[in-house]
């Protein structure tokens, strides 16, 4: 299938406390946080790390309601340096999580919103992703996701395990992978972890969306005001924006005002 030349821009996380997520996962991740306004807090990475997309954390009511469906795992360079993670994260305000993963090495945490997340040990495939190994995304079924959303970022299928995980890899061969890891949960309330794309460049916004819709997506009806993004959802369910230029950071969620530019 043809590819469509939108872009990956945004990982936005809903949050009670933004400046508090802000700065846990700045602090955590070595990052900084380049702009900060009333409806959002946008945290960057340095250009040498490799993640190219700004980690933007959003003002939302509702509390959070079970797993996740889409986290980050952190990338280590060695056992101790994963130890010297963990450390780090649980001083910053992380506390261990037992998903039912049982005796794994990697280390599974959550936030200080809960919002869960992996520190793997040392593997070859992210040895050089920079601080975020993946961008992980639970699903029925990998392969159909995995075709959707590489028709939709342009990055190909790059890893395969058995039935279980797909991953994706920017054709530049940097920062994280974005993996589609088999997972049985029913989907059940809006995602608070969500990704943003941008039509490609002398594109229509209009021209752009009815374009993903044909792809496989679906349009999403949250409520609220009008906003200059479109919400749609992938083939499983899971919410992601479609910016308006200029390029603007989107919330999936009602009664939030436009994002600023960046």
């Amino acid at each position: 299938m043809r590819r469509m030349d939108t872009r990956l821009v945004n990982l936005v996380i809903d949050a009670a406390r933004p400046e508090v997520l802000a700065d846990f996962w700045a602090a955590l991740l070595g990052w900084r946080v380049a702009a900060e306004e009333p409806d959002e807090i946008d945290v960057r990475a340095p250009e040498t790390d490799g993640w190219d997309l700004d980690l933007v954390f959003v003002p939302v009511p509702e509390p959070k309601v079970g797993k996740n469906r889409i986290h980050l795992d952190l990338a280590s360079r060695s056992p101790a340096h994963q130890a010297e993670l963990v450390e780090r994260a649980l001083e910053l305000g992380a506390r261990r999580v037992d998903l039912g993963q049982g005796a794994v090495p990697w280390v599974v945490l959550a936030d200080p919103e809960g919002n869960e997340f992996c520190v793997l040990e040392p593997r070859d495939r992210y040895a050089r992703t920079g601080a975020v190994a993946s961008i992980l995304v639970d699903a029925h079924d990998p392969e159909r996701m995995a075709a959707f959303w590489t028709r939709l970022t342009g990055w190909p299928v790059e890893a395969r395990e058995g039935d279980v995980l797909v991953g994706l890899r920017a054709p530049t061969g940097r920062g994280p992978w974005l993996e589609f890891l088999r997972n049985d949960d029913v989907k059940r309330v809006k995602n608070r972890v969500h990704l943003d794309v941008a039509p490609p460049a002398g594109a229509g916004h209009a021209e752009t969306v009815a374009a993903i819709v044909a792809a496989g997506a679906a349009p999403a009806d949250l409520g609220g005001p009008e906003v200059p993004w479109r919400v749609l959802m992938d083939p499983e369910g899971n919410e992601f924006c479609v910016l308006a230029p200029p390029l603007s950071h989107s919330a999936v969620s009602p009664g939030l005002p436009s994002r600023g530019e960046r």
